[in-house]
This record gives C-alpha cells, structure tokens and sequence, in this order.
C-alpha cells in the first residue's frame, strides 16, 4: 500500500508534494551515496563494443521489449550479440547462463523473458562486467553485448547509452525517495539516445536523439498450453480479471481497455513474487497477464490464464544511430 501511494506522489503530480518534505535528508543522502559509487567505479572494458540499455528512473518503462527488439536488429544487420543482466531477485551473484526453462527465483523474471524470446544468449550476474566476460568466454562468437538495465552499473564500460522513458516521465523531478530519479536529469545529457515509450517529457535535453517506441499487442496464448493462442475478440464479454506486476501497472490495463476487454484490475509492485494465494480472486473468471509476470505464474493458477505478448516497435533509425556511434568509437 506504500508503495503505491509512494508511486501516485512520484509520477501524477509535477511537482514535490508536501507530504514528501520529510524525506529530503534521505533523498541527499541518496545522491551523495550515489555520487560517490560512481566517483569510485573502476570500469572494466569488455573486448567487444557494449550497448547499455537503461533508465533513470525506478520501475520499468519498456527495457525489456527494447532490449529484444535490439538484439534481433543487431542480428539482421549482421552483428551476434550476447544480452547480460543482473537478474533482479535472483539468488546467485556469481555468473550463470539463463536457459528458457530456468527459474525465476534462480535467475530473475526479465532473463528469462529475454532468453527466450531474443533468439541470442543471456548470462546474470550481480557483476555485470564479469557476467559478460563470462558469456564471452562460453559464447566466443558474440561479437556485441547488450546490457538490460545496466544505466548506474559503472564497473562496466559502454559504447553506447540508451534512456527508456514511459509516458510517466521523470514524475516531479526529484532524487529517491522524494522522487522517482536514480540519478539526476542532467544525466540525460550524457547518454547517446533517449527511446520514448509514450508522450515524451518536455524537461528532457532537446539536443539528445529521441526515438519513439510502441509496445503492440499480440494475440493471447493459454498459460499452460503456450501453442494455444486467441485473439482478444474471443474473449470479449467474459468476466476477466488481470493483474500486472510491471513498473507501470496501467499501461498494461490501458492496452486491455484498448483491445476492447473490460476487466477487474490488480496491480502488484515491480517484480513481486507471487503465490497461489495472491491469484484466487481469478478462480471464478479468467485471468489475464503480461508475459513477465507469466513467468512467475506457471503452476500457481486455479482457472484459464491467458497472457499477452507485446512487440517493441521503433524506427530502424535507431539501429542506424548506434552502428555510427559504433563506428565512431572505433576509428578512434
């Protein structure tokens, strides 16, 4: 409940609300810690150009299907690319491949859905500079590395830098935990493209390339039988729960009032584990999930589960933009 209300102060208003104000030493202290963890980073540079895909801000806002989106661009321009992770709620810190089949509560929800929908290998590690020297080690013919949220992991050395934003922006601007930002927006001046999931925010740097992205819906496929699949139509007129434990639970809600399905909503926090007990409010009706808390959810529901795949779509512009930035860093 916290938690949410803590979101709604961040992200509907633009300002710093007054019940906030008591935060603001935490939020200094925040930015010095920072601060200080990047002053001290030593970077490691990996033998192959690195493309960092990340935000400043908490929560999701689209990393992931940008990332899958990114890995098969590189592909059909020619490149092998390898994807490296932390792993968020993973047990292991040490290196370790992601198979299609791993455990969330092994590896992370995120790698998962990267291994098995990017079509290239993908290693966690808490260290994300050792995760990808280890990919390169198993994988020798990766000749690129991609980096799923890896903004403020300064130990690894990057060529390329990308901020995902949602419509919700920056929220009102502040630091955490007054507001939403893990670093500052001056950061956005730094980074090599901003990719805009959603209206973009006005008080971002006009001079820093900005790519808009869409997330598409697919059609439906059952939880438990993945080959089976559905259009929304189908469903349509059935009573219909949906639940989404993502950075911006609404927007998956919204893309559901938008295929023309009324549902009870439930939103959960960003990667929360579930149990059986926190689904029972389905077993009367279906339940509809995005593809990241499906991941989390196999074996756990009592009734038909249907889950919706989304499609990163962006301008092959982007792909033109980080090749010459590629390019660039090369020669010199």
């Amino acid at each position: 409940m916290f938690a949410r209300w803590l979101q709604r102060q961040w992200f509907e208003q633009r300002r710093l609300s007054p019940a906030l104000w008591l935060l603001l030493p935490l939020s200094w202290l925040f930015a010095g810690l920072a601060a200080l963890h990047r002053r001290q980073a030593r970077p490691v540079r990996l033998p192959v150009p690195v493309i960092v895909v990340g935000n400043i801000t908490v929560g999701g806002a689209g990393k992931t299907p940008l990332t899958i989106w990114l890995a098969r661009q590189l592909k059909e321009n020619g490149w092998r690319p390898g994807i490296v992770s932390r792993g968020y709620g993973g047990e292991n810190a040490a290196p370790r491949a992601v198979s299609p089949s791993a455990l969330s509560a092994e590896v992370g929800d995120e790698p998962i859905l990267l291994a098995r929908r990017s079509g290239v290998p993908v290693w966690v590690g808490r260290d994300r500079a050792a995760a990808g020297q280890a990919l390169l080690t198993a994988q020798p013919e990766v000749n690129i590395i991609l980096c799923d949220d890896g903004l403020q992991h300064y130990r690894l050395g990057r060529d390329v830098e990308l901020a995902v934003f949602d419509g919700r922006g920056a929220g009102n601007g502040w630091r955490l935990p007054v507001g939403p930002l893990r670093e500052p927006l001056s950061r956005i001046a730094a980074v090599d493209a901003v990719i805009c999931n959603g209206l973009p925010d006005a008080r971002l740097p006009a001079e820093v390339p900005s790519f808009a992205m869409r997330l598409l819906p697919g059609n439906f496929y059952r939880l438990d039988e993945p080959q089976r699949w559905c259009e929304a139509a189908a469903l349509a007129g059935k009573k219909l729960y949906a639940l989404a434990g993502i950075g911006d639970p609404g927007r998956f809600f919204r893309t559901l009032e938008g295929l023309g399905l009324a549902c009870e909503t439930h939103p959960f926090p960003d990667h929360h584990a579930y149990v059986a007990g926190d689904l029972v409010f389905a077993k009367d009706g279906i339940l509809l999930m995005t593809e990241k808390d499906a991941v989390k959810c196999a074996g756990l529901t009592a009734g038909e589960t249907w889950v919706l795949p989304v499609e990163a779509e962006l301008s092959p512009a982007l792909i033109e933009h980080i090749q010459e930035k590629l390019r660039g860093r090369q020669a010199a």
